[in-house]
């Protein structure tokens, strides 16, 4: 089901100085940057590698305020690892089938994600712990 490690979404205070730190002790560019309204944080996403399913990123997130899932998650945790993004070929039917084995979704259905992709969240109680996205990357036309 898993075509990659999309992602590995990092919690932080101050995006612009994480972006620094990124790039200047990994190497890593900044591919995209993106307010998220709905989801409440100012983000930008960095290349990794390109592997045979596709892209690695990291994704830095900024919350918007303190209210926000990322506010939160800071305000009780700290700045670090907020979420794994998992590449699948089809968010909706990888949705169907998680749930089939019964995995509780926080989204029923995908919504918009970052550069396009659509996206949906399995709750961490039922993945170990950890908050899981599904990453379904946008079509690319040739």
């Amino acid at each position: 089901m898993f075509l990659r490690i999309d992602h590995v979404g990092i919690a932080c205070h101050d995006l612009e100085e994480k972006i620094a730190f990124y790039e200047s002790t990994f190497g890593l560019t900044v591919v995209s940057r993106e307010v998220n309204e709905e989801q409440g944080v100012k983000e930008a996403m960095l290349h990794v590698a390109e592997g045979e399913g596709g892209a690695s990123y990291v994704q830095l997130l900024e919350p918007l305020s303190p209210e926000t899932a990322v506010g939160k998650f800071l305000a009780k945790r700290g700045e670090g690892v907020h979420h794994i993004g998992y590449g699948v070929a089809d968010v909706t039917r990888a949705l169907q089938e998680i749930a089939g084995k019964g995995v509780r979704l926080i989204d029923s259905r995908p919504r918009h994600g970052s550069m396009g992709a659509a996206i949906a969240f399995l709750h961490p109680k039922d993945v170990g712990g950890a908050l899981t996205e599904l990453v379904e990357a946008p079509r690319r036309s040739s």
